[in-house]
């Protein structure tokens, strides 16, 4: 047997350095912020995955092969025979107490959910990406064993483990095609290279800002912690738009004002509901602003929900990048009704100056509601995305591939003064074209460690798309996909800790740091509020381990920076 030692294979096979072991992460772990965040393949050196009997790592006309037998031992005692030892001694100590766990650590899904979720065009589509590594007996193995040994799993006893899978795996052996994976893994090194370049420009920048901030008088007297001074109700409501027959509850709080305020819309992102941003709803009205937060049926915690109890047969449709907007819109247009007839709101709402916030699917909602169109031509090129994508949100954005072209979508609403789009899916089916006819503010809020929206190619590049005279970008450093949203008693999944990333509730403070000052300045016309917004201030509030930056403006200088998430079409 070839000795990997010897061969130009040993530099994938041993850790170059911490970077690397992240990238590898983030190519095993195809996380869907919006639905389900599995990791499907281990994430340690030296081996990505196992098979029921025997893993052969091939490089070409080179391979090598160890019995799963070996490292389940090593699972279970922690003792390394002979076969994993050539393997082991390139791996540091953490690395293989994590690898432990990996194999061990069950994940919340039962067989329906699973099985669901994999029988989705989405889910179809992740497991030809990881076809493209994992081999089985014969080329068809790859795909269909995958998604049997992942379902077969599910439905032990002790739990859906990766030991498990490797257990169900319907083939004695499975090759791993280095070849490929080191494509992935380079293609990820470059990736991963522009997202920290791109960083690096904002923290530079921020600091930039933060000096030219600090020669200026900047008056924060005001706590943006503390709740507001205004006591509040919050009245549910039950919307029923005949003409979409589409019926859905949203919750209104009003503070106690008699006087006409200003309205903020909170949009939730794929399968979270209204009660993700409680926290953020009650602060906003403590100030003084009517919040209203609809729940849209189709992408909401049921519709999570029915797809993996075998209800429904997708995580979302086509039409909810349609609907989700007008659902805002009708929202908007009964409240306004509303405040002239029922004596609850009545004289109570200023529906003139209206602010809406959003996550994920929700940022893509009010970047539409602000002014930017579907972008069917960028869509048409970009769908469907590559399988060399390290993207995921381009598989739920290539959904309004399904979308008739010959309908013309109004999803922009005249009476929205201003946007915060946190985490947005935009860059394909919104696009530069798109987002630069935004004319009013906007804010995008972005985190690091994003991997279900990754930040350089849907909110760092797009906020330099942006052309309108108010923006903003934040950089949550550590962040997660679901750093800012909280946790909602109707979660479908739980989302593991590690998912999650550190101190959720530091980055739901930094929410309201943000929106308060935000919607305060260009939605309710406060301009104390204004020296909230800049680089100076930000950079007092922030904190470890999730430092905060501002920037107002970006010159962005990576390589081919589009080229790395998008490619126009994928081999059919």
């Amino acid at each position: 047997m070839p000795n990997f030692k010897n061969n130009a294979t040993r530099g994938f096979l041993q850790p170059r350095r911490k970077k690397l072991f992240f990238i590898q992460n983030w190519i095993g772990c195809f996380s869907i912020g919006f639905a389900i965040a599995t990791c499907l393949i281990p994430t340690l050196i030296p081996a990505p995955v196992l098979s029921a009997e025997r893993l052969t790592l091939s490089y070409g006309l080179l391979e090598r092969s160890i019995p799963v037998e070996s490292l389940e031992n090593y699972a279970w005692t922690g003792k390394i025979d002979d076969d994993l030892a050539a393997y082991f001694q390139y791996a540091p100590k953490e690395r293989l107490q994590q690898l432990k766990e990996v194999l061990l650590t069950p994940i919340p899904l039962n067989v329906v959910q699973v099985s669901q979720f994999l029988y989705t065009p989405i889910g179809e589509r992740l497991l030809e990406n990881l076809a493209t590594v994992i081999e089985g007996d014969s080329r068809a193995t790859g795909f269909y064993g995958i998604r049997a040994a992942l379902i077969l799993a599910a439905a032990e006893p002790e739990g859906f483990t990766l030991l498990n899978v490797l257990r169900k795996f319907p083939s004695s052996e499975i090759s791993i095609n280095l070849v490929r994976a080191l494509e992935l893994t380079n293609l990820a090194q470059n990736f991963l290279n522009q997202t920290q370049q791109a960083i690096a420009q904002i923290e530079k920048q921020a600091s930039q800002e933060v000096t030219t901030d600090s020669a200026e008088n900047t008056n924060t007297t005001i706590n943006l912690l503390q709740p507001g001074p205004y006591k509040w109700q919050k009245q549910p409501i039950i919307l029923n738009d005949a003409s979409r027959n589409r019926t859905y509850p949203a919750d209104i709080y009003l503070p106690e004002i008699s006087s006409p305020r200003p309205v903020i819309v909170i949009s939730h992102g794929l399968g979270s509901d209204r009660t993700s941003f409680v926290y953020l709803a009650e602060h906003l009205v403590s100030y003084g602003f009517v919040v209203a937060v609809p729940e849209h049926p189709g992408s909401n915690a049921a519709q999570l929900q029915a797809l993996l109890s075998g209800r429904s047969a997708e995580i979302t449709s086509p039409r909810e990048f349609i609907d989700r907007p007008l659902d805002v819109k009708y929202l908007l247009d009964q409240l306004s009704k509303l405040s002239q007839s029922n004596p609850i709101f009545q004289g109570r709402l200023n529906l003139e100056q209206v602010g809406v916030i959003g996550q994920s699917f929700g940022g893509y909602t009010v970047l539409a509601l602000a002014g930017a169109p579907l972008n069917f031509p960028q869509i048409q090129k970009s769908c469907p995305p590559s399988q060399d994508t390290l993207n995921v949100s381009l598989l739920l954005q290539c959904l309004t591939a399904g979308l008739p072209l010959t309908n013309q979508y109004d999803l922009s609403d005249s009476r929205i003064k201003a946007a915060i789009a946190i985490n947005p899916v935009d860059s394909i089916v919104l696009g530069k074209d798109s987002l630069s006819q935004i004319k009013i503010p906007v804010m995008i809020v972005s985190s690091s460690n994003d991997t279900a929206a990754p930040p350089l190619p849907e909110q760092i590049q797009p906020f330099t798309w942006l052309t309108t005279a108010n923006k903003y970008l934040a950089l949550i450093t550590n962040g997660t996909h679901f750093s800012t949203i909280a946790e909602s008693p109707n979660s479908a999944i739980p989302v593991p800790e590690q998912v999650i990333g550190p101190n959720p509730a530091l980055a739901q403070r930094y929410v309201k740091f943000l929106s308060l000052p935000f919607f305060q300045t260009y939605v309710a016309n406060q301009q104390n509020y204004l020296p909230y917004l800049n680089a100076n201030y930000i950079n007092k509030v922030s904190q470890q381990p999730l430092p905060l930056s501002l920037v107002r403006s970006l010159n962005l200088n990576t390589n081919n920076t589009s080229q790395v998430q998008i490619s126009s079409k994928s081999n059919k």
